[in-house]
């Protein structure tokens, strides 16, 4: 316990029984002991970043059924699985009807971007609006904007089911270009992004933040029957 080697306790009685059995020597003994340890703190961190992504659901790649849709793109899917567009920086954009799997596969790719170390943070574009408004009534908006900064990766759904305010704009914009070149950001839309430009009041604001997210971009489009009336 001074140690905090609570993983040796969980486990101790069956190394004991596997040592004696095949007759381990202390080293092999000992080389099992840390490694259920290190496993149990590898463990705790996972869920803890789990826990702070704050997902609707716990969505996986592996619990996605890409057979449901032979026009999506599987392999740029598991591709993306792998982190590598985090770790480059690089954003990804979901669109298509609804229904088709989107929060789905964001959350499922949030879900990989935990288990390879990752901090992440997953939002919907409302709460998201909602939450750094509140901010400017309590002037904390620049303390809460960080919240969207901060993680490696974060996760915007349902973008651009409503026109934006000029405030929205802004706060949609700044977050953009703060992350820009610097982190990550997952973004699903019933929309594509042409169809983004007319929801912002300013034009030329959303040329800039657009111009930022699009062109550094993974576009995964969903087609074809919904996943989520294949599931009811």
């Amino acid at each position: 316990k001074t140690l905090h080697l609570g993983g040796f306790l969980q486990t101790l009685e069956l190394r004991l029984q596997e040592a004696q059995k095949a007759s381990l020597g202390y080293v092999e003994f000992l080389e099992l002991l840390v490694q259920d340890e290190i496993e149990r703190r590898e463990a705790k961190k996972l869920n803890l970043r789990l826990l702070r992504a704050s997902f609707d659901e716990e969505k996986t790649i592996e619990g996605f059924d890409f057979s449901f849709n032979p026009k999506l793109n599987a392999k740029l899917v598991r591709d993306l699985g792998n982190g590598t567009f985090i770790e480059k920086k690089e954003h990804v954009l979901l669109y298509g009807p609804a229904g088709g799997g989107k929060s789905h596969i964001a959350q499922a790719l949030g879900h990989q971007a935990c288990r390879l170390g990752y901090d992440v943070l997953f939002t919907k574009a409302v709460k998201l609006f909602r939450f750094l408004w509140a901010g400017r009534a309590d002037h904390s908006w620049e303390k809460r904007l960080k919240k969207y900064l901060a993680p490696a990766l974060l996760i915007i759904d349902d973008f651009g089911l409503s026109s934006l305010t000029p405030i929205q704009a802004e706060d949609f914009y700044e977050i953009v270009a703060e992350r820009h070149l610097k982190s990550s950001i997952i973004l699903t839309s019933n929309r594509p992004p042409q169809d983004w430009i007319p929801l912002f009041p300013d034009p030329v604001l959303a040329n800039s933040a657009l111009d930022r997210l699009v062109h550094h971009a993974h576009h995964l489009v969903i087609e074809g029957e919904s996943y989520r009336k294949k599931l009811s």
